[in-house]
């Protein structure tokens, strides 16, 4: 059984061979720039510069022959923009905070201030003000917030929907060009993100890719909209659907059945403690739209759709699953009722775990290689049977993992993964 046929027979809930793995074929399952420079070296493969594949969590590109030594059964289609809306093209060199040699697209335009911090601006243009800020000594970028004044009798919709536009031809030329190659010379799971889907994704909100953002785009002020002004965020939302289910037409003329699944949103409805909201608010202001996107696709694509949402989100999972997604992640099994067999006891026969695989805020990090090993071993237990596990860290690897505990988590889950 090849990668891809791994995949599929594990979205469909059915037992393949053994459980795949996903290293960064998202923008929520990938690996940080630094520790994929770790990990090669440790591995003793050649040195070289990373790609840095997303310039804002700055995720590392891992490369064939890293994925074929962790062997991981999905691929990466590389963004046609990143968050700070330029290219991902003209790749140059770079240098890390702590010395990690990458590779950063062309109009990756940085400067840092007084306190030595490093400024990021919107499309790489330098005349306007900085959108992103990596605190010294940092490894990604923070957003910063450039929100005008609010004027409730005079808010405008557009605004808050500057950067949902149709789909240019070139865009959805590259992205057919791309996933068509990966499909053909690869036998791996592709993942499609296109973007502009996500319903009040918090990474987004502040438009970073814009260079003089309007309309609600403070963190804290869109949260206290949701309920403050419900009227006009629901406006943004139904708009924005339209605008989303026209794209996803389109997208789905250029890629085709060629990805397995599609990354449809982002945004997190859980702290560390319990949910952002109720079930009876998920179904007011959320669900509908979900459901209008969901709804085109199960209809008209063979594609499964993929939910992100950190945070102890377990009584919004049956709202999830209400509102069409088909797949979770990251499962943060350390959040407040995330137990891992309740979830798979649950809900294992109706949505795919795509994550839970290890924690990455104390094992991963701070662990022994013992402690990874034990957790690794239990969570494969756990959410193997029956398939709909797809085994990730629980969101990214960051900077600074040892190495052995990377590794460590990796020769667990090659030695456990096997069905049989």
């Amino acid at each position: 059984m090849n990668s891809r046929e791994r995949v599929i027979k594990t979205l469909n809930h059915e037992e393949p061979d053994r459980v795949p793995l996903d290293l960064g074929a998202g923008g929520t399952t990938g690996v940080q720039a630094s520790l994929i420079y770790s990990l090669r070296r440790a591995l003793g493969l050649k040195e070289k510069p990373i790609k840095v594949i997303c310039c804002y969590q700055m995720l590392g590109e891992i490369d064939d022959e890293l994925a074929d030594i962790l062997e991981i059964d999905t691929v990466k289609i590389v963004d046609y923009n990143n968050i700070f809306g330029f290219r991902n093209e003209g790749w140059k060199e770079w240098t890390l905070f702590d010395g990690t040699p990458v590779l950063v697209p062309a109009l990756f335009n940085t400067e840092p201030d007084a306190e030595g911090n490093i400024l990021e601006y919107p499309q790489g243009d330098k005349s306007v003000p900085p959108s992103g800020k990596m605190p010294k000594g940092g490894f990604y970028f923070d957003a910063i917030t450039r929100q005008h004044p609010i004027d409730d009798n005079n808010l405008n919709v557009e605004d808050n929907l500057e950067e949902f536009t149709p789909y240019s031809d070139e865009y959805l030329r590259y992205m057919e060009e791309t996933t068509k190659a990966a499909y053909e010379t690869t036998n791996k799971a592709i993942l499609g993100a296109p973007g502009g889907t996500a319903l009040g994704d918090i990474a987004f909100v502040p438009g970073v890719q814009l260079k003089d953002p309007k309309g609600i785009r403070a963190v804290e002020e869109w949260y206290v909209s949701v309920i403050m002004r419900k009227d006009y965020i629901t406006e943004v939302f139904d708009r924005q659907t339209d605008i989303a289910i026209e794209n996803l037409k389109r997208y789905y003329e250029a890629v085709g059945n060629k990805i397995v699944a599609i990354q449809l949103c982002g945004n997190d409805f859980g702290t560390q403690h319990a949910p952002f909201c109720s079930p009876e608010m998920f179904a007011e202001v959320y669900m509908p739209y979900y459901k209008k996107m969901t709804g085109w696709i199960h209809e008209n694509t063979p594609w499964k759709v993929f939910k992100h949402s950190c945070g102890a989100v377990e009584p919004l999972i049956e709202s999830f699953i209400e509102a069409g997604f088909d797949i979770l992640n990251p499962v943060q099994c350390s959040a407040n009722g995330m137990d891992p067999q309740l979830l798979k006891d649950k809900y294992g026969d109706r949505i795919t775990f795509w994550g839970a695989g290890v924690d990455t805020q104390q094992t991963l990090p701070f662990g022994t290689p013992d402690d990874v090993k034990a957790e690794v071993e239990e969570r494969l237990r756990i959410f193997k049977p029956g398939g709909g596990f797809v085994f990730n860290t629980i969101h990214n690897a960051q900077a600074g993992v040892p190495v052995e505990n990377f590794l460590a988590m990796i020769e667990t889950f090659k030695k456990y993964r096997d069905y049989k």
